[in-house]
Protein backbone atom coordinates (compact mmCIF):
# COMPACT_ATOMS: atom_id res chain seq x y z
CA UNK A 1 0.00 0.00 0.00
CA UNK A 2 3.12 2.47 0.88
CA UNK A 3 4.36 1.64 -2.85
CA UNK A 4 1.02 2.29 -4.62
CA UNK A 5 0.33 5.79 -2.41
CA UNK A 6 4.03 6.44 -4.04
CA UNK A 7 2.83 5.46 -7.18
CA UNK A 8 0.23 8.14 -7.02
CA UNK A 9 2.38 11.15 -5.62
CA UNK A 10 4.63 10.13 -8.65
CA UNK A 11 2.39 10.23 -11.16
CA UNK A 12 1.05 13.62 -9.87
CA UNK A 13 4.08 15.60 -9.21
CA UNK A 14 4.79 13.98 -12.92
CA UNK A 15 1.77 15.96 -14.06
CA UNK A 16 2.75 18.74 -11.47
CA UNK A 17 6.60 19.37 -12.98
CA UNK A 18 5.13 19.13 -16.77
CA UNK A 19 3.14 22.10 -15.56
CA UNK A 20 5.53 24.27 -13.43
CA UNK A 21 8.99 22.76 -15.32
CA UNK A 22 11.16 25.47 -13.32
CA UNK A 23 9.85 23.95 -9.75
CA UNK A 24 11.35 20.34 -10.53
CA UNK A 25 13.78 20.58 -7.54
CA UNK A 26 10.98 21.73 -5.44
CA UNK A 27 8.85 19.11 -6.27
CA UNK A 28 11.75 16.24 -5.83
CA UNK A 29 12.62 17.04 -2.25
CA UNK A 30 8.61 17.39 -1.09
CA UNK A 31 8.56 14.01 -2.52
CA UNK A 32 11.59 12.45 -1.09
CA UNK A 33 10.60 14.04 2.23
CA UNK A 34 7.77 12.05 2.08
CA UNK A 35 9.34 8.89 0.65
CA UNK A 36 11.74 9.21 3.74
CA UNK A 37 8.88 9.69 6.58
CA UNK A 38 7.20 6.46 4.82
CA UNK A 39 10.00 4.19 4.72
CA UNK A 40 11.67 5.47 7.91
CA UNK A 41 7.85 4.48 9.50
CA UNK A 42 6.81 1.08 7.79
CA UNK A 43 10.78 -0.17 9.38
CA UNK A 44 10.82 1.46 12.70
CA UNK A 45 7.36 0.06 13.43
CA UNK A 46 8.23 -3.56 11.69
CA UNK A 47 10.89 -3.45 14.00
CA UNK A 48 8.90 -2.47 17.21
CA UNK A 49 5.53 -3.26 16.62
CA UNK A 50 5.22 -6.39 14.72
CA UNK A 51 1.65 -6.77 15.74
CA UNK A 52 0.02 -3.93 15.23
CA UNK A 53 -2.70 -2.87 12.27
CA UNK A 54 -1.46 -2.81 9.33
CA UNK A 55 -3.27 -0.59 7.49
CA UNK A 56 -2.82 2.48 10.06
CA UNK A 57 0.28 3.80 8.47
CA UNK A 58 -0.21 3.20 4.64
CA UNK A 59 -3.24 4.75 4.97
CA UNK A 60 -2.57 8.11 6.79
CA UNK A 61 0.30 8.37 4.85
CA UNK A 62 -1.61 7.93 1.81
CA UNK A 63 -3.46 11.08 2.65
CA UNK A 64 -1.00 13.21 3.92
CA UNK A 65 0.74 12.75 0.59
CA UNK A 66 -2.03 13.34 -1.55
CA UNK A 67 -2.48 16.70 1.10
CA UNK A 68 1.21 17.65 0.18
CA UNK A 69 0.59 17.34 -4.18
CA UNK A 70 -2.34 19.26 -3.39
CA UNK A 71 -0.91 22.23 -1.03
CA UNK A 72 1.84 22.22 -4.22
CA UNK A 73 -0.38 22.85 -6.55
CA UNK A 74 -2.75 25.24 -4.57
CA UNK A 75 -0.21 27.34 -2.98
CA UNK A 76 3.44 26.20 -3.98
CA UNK A 77 5.21 28.51 -0.65
CA UNK A 78 3.02 26.61 1.71
CA UNK A 79 4.37 23.05 0.09
CA UNK A 80 7.48 23.15 1.43
CA UNK A 81 6.98 24.10 5.58
CA UNK A 82 4.34 21.18 5.32
CA UNK A 83 6.61 18.69 3.91
CA UNK A 84 9.12 19.49 6.89
CA UNK A 85 5.52 19.56 9.09
CA UNK A 86 5.10 15.49 7.94
CA UNK A 87 8.79 14.72 8.50
CA UNK A 88 8.31 15.90 11.89
CA UNK A 89 4.73 14.72 12.49
CA UNK A 90 5.44 11.03 11.50
CA UNK A 91 8.84 11.56 14.27
CA UNK A 92 6.18 11.96 16.60
CA UNK A 93 3.97 9.56 15.59
CA UNK A 94 6.42 6.71 16.03
CA UNK A 95 7.48 8.82 19.39
CA UNK A 96 3.99 7.66 20.78
CA UNK A 97 3.39 3.92 19.13
CA UNK A 98 6.57 2.98 20.12
CA UNK A 99 6.70 4.10 23.36
CA UNK A 100 5.57 1.08 25.94
CA UNK A 101 4.15 2.69 29.00
CA UNK A 102 2.27 5.89 26.82
CA UNK A 103 -0.85 4.06 27.48
CA UNK A 104 -0.53 3.74 31.20
CA UNK A 105 1.09 7.21 31.09
CA UNK A 106 -1.66 8.60 29.50
CA UNK A 107 -4.42 7.51 32.11
CA UNK A 108 -2.40 7.90 35.12
CA UNK A 109 -2.25 11.77 34.93
CA UNK A 110 -4.80 12.33 33.42
CA UNK A 111 -5.62 15.47 35.63
CA UNK A 112 -2.09 16.71 34.25
CA UNK A 113 -3.28 16.31 31.01
CA UNK A 114 -6.43 18.36 31.33
CA UNK A 115 -4.98 21.17 34.02
CA UNK A 116 -2.56 21.40 30.79
CA UNK A 117 -5.32 21.42 28.09
CA UNK A 118 -7.01 24.05 30.10
CA UNK A 119 -3.98 26.09 30.98
CA UNK A 120 -3.43 26.26 26.88
CA UNK A 121 -7.13 27.26 26.71
CA UNK A 122 -6.77 30.04 29.50
CA UNK A 123 -3.25 31.20 27.76
CA UNK A 124 -4.58 31.26 24.14
CA UNK A 125 -7.55 33.38 25.30
CA UNK A 126 -5.68 35.82 26.73
CA UNK A 127 -2.46 35.93 24.22
CA UNK A 128 -3.92 33.97 21.17
CA UNK A 129 -2.75 35.34 17.81
CA UNK A 130 -4.00 35.03 14.28
CA UNK A 131 -1.39 34.28 11.38
CA UNK A 132 -3.09 36.96 9.14
CA UNK A 133 -2.61 39.77 11.59
CA UNK A 134 -6.46 40.59 11.43
CA UNK A 135 -7.55 41.45 14.77
CA UNK A 136 -11.31 40.95 13.78
CA UNK A 137 -10.45 37.41 13.18
CA UNK A 138 -10.38 34.31 16.07
CA UNK A 139 -7.47 34.84 17.88
CA UNK A 140 -6.59 30.83 17.53
CA UNK A 141 -3.01 30.63 17.77
CA UNK A 142 0.48 31.11 19.87
CA UNK A 143 3.50 31.31 18.59
CA UNK A 144 6.79 33.25 18.47
CA UNK A 145 7.86 34.94 14.91
CA UNK A 146 6.54 33.15 12.36
CA UNK A 147 6.38 29.95 14.38
CA UNK A 148 2.71 29.48 15.39
CA UNK A 149 0.76 26.47 16.97
CA UNK A 150 -2.73 25.74 17.32
CA UNK A 151 -3.77 24.88 20.89
CA UNK A 152 -7.19 23.55 20.32
CA UNK A 153 -5.47 20.78 17.78
CA UNK A 154 -3.75 19.45 20.98
CA UNK A 155 -6.68 20.04 23.49
CA UNK A 156 -9.06 17.61 21.38
CA UNK A 157 -6.32 15.17 21.97
CA UNK A 158 -6.49 15.53 25.72
CA UNK A 159 -9.98 15.64 26.32
CA UNK A 160 -10.53 12.29 24.59
CA UNK A 161 -7.50 11.22 26.81
CA UNK A 162 -9.22 12.61 29.48
CA UNK A 163 -12.74 11.40 28.84
CA UNK A 164 -11.96 8.14 28.21
CA UNK A 165 -10.07 7.44 31.59
CA UNK A 166 -12.94 8.94 33.35
CA UNK A 167 -15.46 6.99 31.11
CA UNK A 168 -13.33 3.72 31.88
CA UNK A 169 -13.64 3.97 35.39
CA UNK A 170 -17.30 5.14 35.54
CA UNK A 171 -17.92 2.36 33.00
CA UNK A 172 -19.50 -0.59 35.42
CA UNK A 173 -21.77 1.84 36.95
CA UNK A 174 -22.48 3.82 34.08
CA UNK A 175 -23.53 0.23 31.50
CA UNK A 176 -25.57 -0.70 34.72
CA UNK A 177 -27.65 2.24 34.81
CA UNK A 178 -28.10 2.22 30.99
CA UNK A 179 -28.64 -1.50 30.99
CA UNK A 180 -31.29 -0.68 33.87
CA UNK A 181 -33.05 1.80 32.21
CA UNK A 182 -33.04 0.06 29.02
CA UNK A 183 -31.21 3.26 27.82
CA UNK A 184 -34.77 5.48 27.28
CA UNK A 185 -35.60 7.02 30.74
CA UNK A 186 -33.65 9.88 31.95
CA UNK A 187 -30.85 9.82 33.45
CA UNK A 188 -30.54 10.70 37.22
CA UNK A 189 -26.77 10.27 38.06
CA UNK A 190 -24.76 13.03 38.16
CA UNK A 191 -22.38 10.27 36.68
CA UNK A 192 -24.20 11.07 33.44
CA UNK A 193 -25.76 14.51 33.25
CA UNK A 194 -22.70 16.12 35.48
CA UNK A 195 -20.33 15.18 32.86
CA UNK A 196 -22.67 16.69 30.15
CA UNK A 197 -23.16 19.78 31.56
CA UNK A 198 -19.55 20.40 32.55
CA UNK A 199 -18.34 19.72 28.88
CA UNK A 200 -20.93 21.84 27.54
CA UNK A 201 -19.86 24.64 29.99
CA UNK A 202 -16.45 24.23 28.47
CA UNK A 203 -17.74 24.33 24.89
CA UNK A 204 -19.74 28.18 25.23
CA UNK A 205 -16.56 29.13 26.87
CA UNK A 206 -14.69 28.21 23.50
CA UNK A 207 -17.63 30.28 21.77
CA UNK A 208 -17.44 33.15 23.90
CA UNK A 209 -13.95 33.83 23.96
CA UNK A 210 -12.24 32.25 20.53
CA UNK A 211 -15.70 32.65 18.68
CA UNK A 212 -14.38 29.25 17.41
CA UNK A 213 -17.86 26.98 16.50
CA UNK A 214 -15.47 24.28 15.08
CA UNK A 215 -13.80 23.28 17.75
CA UNK A 216 -17.16 23.50 20.05
CA UNK A 217 -18.41 21.53 18.17
CA UNK A 218 -16.20 18.77 17.74
CA UNK A 219 -15.50 18.58 21.82
CA UNK A 220 -19.62 18.93 22.59
CA UNK A 221 -20.48 15.63 19.47
CA UNK A 222 -17.37 13.73 20.42
CA UNK A 223 -18.02 13.42 24.30
CA UNK A 224 -21.53 13.33 23.53
CA UNK A 225 -20.90 10.19 21.36
CA UNK A 226 -18.39 8.89 24.25
CA UNK A 227 -21.16 9.03 26.96
CA UNK A 228 -23.37 7.21 24.59
CA UNK A 229 -21.28 4.38 24.25
CA UNK A 230 -20.51 4.36 27.68
CA UNK A 231 -23.76 4.54 28.95
CA UNK A 232 -26.26 3.65 26.43
CA UNK A 233 -28.61 5.93 26.95
CA UNK A 234 -30.08 7.24 24.36
CA UNK A 235 -31.27 10.43 26.11
CA UNK A 236 -27.62 11.69 25.79
CA UNK A 237 -27.70 12.04 22.37
CA UNK A 238 -30.73 13.75 22.17
CA UNK A 239 -30.24 15.84 25.20
CA UNK A 240 -26.83 17.05 23.92
CA UNK A 241 -28.40 17.73 20.16
CA UNK A 242 -30.75 19.95 22.00
CA UNK A 243 -27.98 21.48 24.37
CA UNK A 244 -25.46 21.79 21.03
CA UNK A 245 -28.71 23.54 19.20
CA UNK A 246 -28.92 26.18 22.30
CA UNK A 247 -25.21 26.95 22.09
CA UNK A 248 -25.44 27.63 18.64
CA UNK A 249 -28.72 29.83 18.81
CA UNK A 250 -26.92 31.63 21.64
CA UNK A 251 -23.92 32.02 19.57
CA UNK A 252 -25.59 32.89 16.22
CA UNK A 253 -27.34 36.01 18.20
CA UNK A 254 -23.98 36.96 19.56
CA UNK A 255 -21.47 36.32 17.60
CA UNK A 256 -21.15 38.10 14.21
CA UNK A 257 -18.52 35.40 12.26
CA UNK A 258 -21.52 32.78 13.61
CA UNK A 259 -24.02 34.23 12.02
CA UNK A 260 -22.32 34.73 8.77
CA UNK A 261 -21.66 31.24 8.47
CA UNK A 262 -25.31 30.42 9.37
CA UNK A 263 -27.09 32.85 6.54
CA UNK A 264 -24.19 32.03 4.38
CA UNK A 265 -25.61 28.30 4.77
CA UNK A 266 -29.15 29.05 4.50
CA UNK A 267 -28.97 31.05 1.20
CA UNK A 268 -26.00 32.08 0.07
CA UNK A 269 -26.97 32.68 -3.34
CA UNK A 270 -27.88 36.57 -2.85
CA UNK A 271 -24.54 37.40 -1.76
CA UNK A 272 -22.41 35.07 -4.27
CA UNK A 273 -20.31 37.94 -5.07
CA UNK A 274 -19.55 39.23 -1.62
CA UNK A 275 -20.14 37.65 1.66
CA UNK A 276 -21.18 33.82 0.98
CA UNK A 277 -18.21 34.40 -2.07
CA UNK A 278 -16.00 31.04 -0.60
CA UNK A 279 -18.98 28.84 -0.33
CA UNK A 280 -20.36 29.57 -3.93
CA UNK A 281 -16.84 29.08 -5.32
CA UNK A 282 -16.62 26.19 -3.29
CA UNK A 283 -19.87 24.82 -4.73
CA UNK A 284 -19.23 25.61 -8.38
CA UNK A 285 -15.84 23.41 -7.88
CA UNK A 286 -18.32 20.24 -7.04
CA UNK A 287 -20.01 21.33 -10.26
CA UNK A 288 -17.07 21.49 -12.78
CA UNK A 289 -15.27 18.12 -11.32
CA UNK A 290 -17.83 15.77 -12.66
CA UNK A 291 -17.28 12.30 -12.56
CA UNK A 292 -13.68 11.99 -13.52
CA UNK A 293 -12.52 15.42 -12.78
CA UNK A 294 -10.29 18.53 -14.34
CA UNK A 295 -6.82 17.37 -13.90
CA UNK A 296 -4.32 17.73 -11.82
CA UNK A 297 -3.38 21.74 -12.48
CA UNK A 298 -6.30 21.95 -15.01
CA UNK A 299 -9.07 23.01 -12.59
CA UNK A 300 -9.38 26.53 -11.37
CA UNK A 301 -10.17 25.81 -7.50
CA UNK A 302 -7.50 28.61 -6.73
CA UNK A 303 -10.59 30.82 -7.09
CA UNK A 304 -11.91 29.80 -3.72
CA UNK A 305 -10.43 31.52 -0.91
CA UNK A 306 -7.82 29.70 1.82
CA UNK A 307 -8.50 26.75 -0.47
CA UNK A 308 -5.66 24.73 0.92
CA UNK A 309 -6.33 24.96 4.29
CA UNK A 310 -10.38 24.88 5.14
CA UNK A 311 -11.43 24.25 1.32
CA UNK A 312 -9.33 21.10 0.29
CA UNK A 313 -12.05 19.04 -0.27
CA UNK A 314 -13.81 21.25 -2.98
CA UNK A 315 -10.01 21.58 -4.56
CA UNK A 316 -10.01 17.63 -4.41
CA UNK A 317 -13.89 17.44 -6.00
CA UNK A 318 -12.73 19.98 -8.93
CA UNK A 319 -9.44 18.17 -10.04
CA UNK A 320 -10.19 14.72 -9.18
CA UNK A 321 -14.11 14.34 -9.71
CA UNK A 322 -16.41 11.80 -8.07
CA UNK A 323 -14.04 9.09 -8.28
CA UNK A 324 -11.57 11.47 -6.45
CA UNK A 325 -14.16 12.42 -3.51
CA UNK A 326 -14.56 8.56 -3.16
CA UNK A 327 -11.01 7.67 -2.52
CA UNK A 328 -10.75 10.43 0.29
CA UNK A 329 -14.06 9.61 1.58
CA UNK A 330 -12.72 5.81 1.60
CA UNK A 331 -9.49 6.57 3.33
CA UNK A 332 -10.83 8.99 5.85
CA UNK A 333 -13.67 6.17 6.60
CA UNK A 334 -11.09 3.26 6.31
CA UNK A 335 -9.03 4.50 8.89
CA UNK A 336 -12.40 5.13 10.77
CA UNK A 337 -13.13 1.96 10.69
CA UNK A 338 -9.67 0.52 11.84
CA UNK A 339 -9.91 2.42 15.01
CA UNK A 340 -13.67 1.30 16.25
CA UNK A 341 -12.32 -2.10 15.45
CA UNK A 342 -9.16 -1.53 17.22
CA UNK A 343 -11.81 -0.38 20.25
CA UNK A 344 -14.05 -3.33 19.93
CA UNK A 345 -11.17 -6.07 20.28
CA UNK A 346 -9.89 -4.10 23.17
CA UNK A 347 -13.92 -3.43 24.88
CA UNK A 348 -12.73 -6.15 27.63
CA UNK A 349 -10.35 -2.83 28.84
CA UNK A 350 -12.41 0.21 28.86
CA UNK A 351 -9.87 2.22 28.79
CA UNK A 352 -8.64 1.27 26.16
CA UNK A 353 -11.72 0.81 24.10
CA UNK A 354 -13.17 4.11 25.05
CA UNK A 355 -9.18 5.41 23.90
CA UNK A 356 -9.64 4.18 20.51
CA UNK A 357 -13.46 4.90 20.14
CA UNK A 358 -12.77 8.80 21.11
CA UNK A 359 -9.70 9.62 18.42
CA UNK A 360 -11.30 7.98 16.16
CA UNK A 361 -14.98 9.50 16.54
CA UNK A 362 -12.03 12.69 16.78
CA UNK A 363 -10.99 12.28 12.93
CA UNK A 364 -14.46 11.11 11.80
CA UNK A 365 -16.68 13.94 13.25
CA UNK A 366 -13.79 16.75 12.09
CA UNK A 367 -13.91 14.85 8.91
CA UNK A 368 -17.47 15.35 8.28
CA UNK A 369 -17.96 18.68 10.05
CA UNK A 370 -15.12 20.49 7.26
CA UNK A 371 -16.87 18.07 4.50
CA UNK A 372 -20.20 18.97 5.37
CA UNK A 373 -19.63 22.54 5.12
CA UNK A 374 -17.93 23.13 2.00
CA UNK A 375 -20.88 21.04 1.02
CA UNK A 376 -23.53 23.60 2.10
CA UNK A 377 -25.14 20.93 4.24
CA UNK A 378 -24.02 22.22 7.62
CA UNK A 379 -22.72 25.95 8.04
CA UNK A 380 -19.09 26.04 7.96
CA UNK A 381 -16.88 25.39 10.95
CA UNK A 382 -13.57 26.21 9.85
CA UNK A 383 -11.69 23.54 11.06
CA UNK A 384 -9.37 21.49 8.96
CA UNK A 385 -9.58 18.37 6.64
CA UNK A 386 -7.30 15.95 9.05
CA UNK A 387 -4.13 14.95 6.82
CA UNK A 388 -4.96 16.59 3.72
CA UNK A 389 -5.51 20.25 4.45
CA UNK A 390 -2.38 22.83 5.12
CA UNK A 391 -1.77 23.14 8.73
CA UNK A 392 1.33 22.07 10.82
CA UNK A 393 -0.51 21.50 14.15
CA UNK A 394 -3.01 19.96 12.79
CA UNK A 395 -0.99 17.65 10.28
CA UNK A 396 0.85 17.17 14.27
CA UNK A 397 -2.22 16.58 15.81
CA UNK A 398 -3.53 13.91 13.70
CA UNK A 399 -0.42 11.84 13.12
CA UNK A 400 -0.37 11.45 17.07
CA UNK A 401 -3.79 10.12 17.42
CA UNK A 402 -2.71 7.56 14.57
CA UNK A 403 0.29 6.84 16.72
CA UNK A 404 -2.15 6.31 19.70
CA UNK A 405 -4.31 3.83 17.58
CA UNK A 406 -0.99 1.61 16.65
CA UNK A 407 -0.31 0.95 19.99
CA UNK A 408 -3.75 0.44 20.90
CA UNK A 409 -3.72 -2.06 17.84
CA UNK A 410 -0.42 -3.70 19.16
CA UNK A 411 -2.11 -3.56 22.88
CA UNK A 412 -5.18 -5.65 21.96
CA UNK A 413 -2.89 -8.57 20.18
Amino acid sequence: MLVLAGLFLLINYGALTLLRPDAWWSHGLIGLAWVIAAVGGHITLNRTLPDRDFLIFPLVMFMSGWGLVIIDRLAPRFADRQAIWLVLSVGAMLAVAVYPNVLRWLRNYRYLWLLTGLTLLVATIILGRNPTGDLNAPQLWLGVGDLNFQPAELLKVILVVFLASYLAEQYPALRAEGLAADGRSLPTSPRVFGPILLMWTLCIVVLVWQRDLGTAAIFFIVFSLLLYVASGYTFVLIGGLILLIIAGVVAYSLFDVVSLRVDIWINPWPEADGRAFQIVQSLQAFAAGGVFGQGIGQGSPTFIPVVHSDFVFAAIAEEYGLLGIIAALCSIGGLLLRGLRIAVLNQSQPFLGMLATGLSLLIGVQSLLIMGGVLRLVPLTGVTLPYFSYGGSSLLMSFVIAGLLLRLSAAES
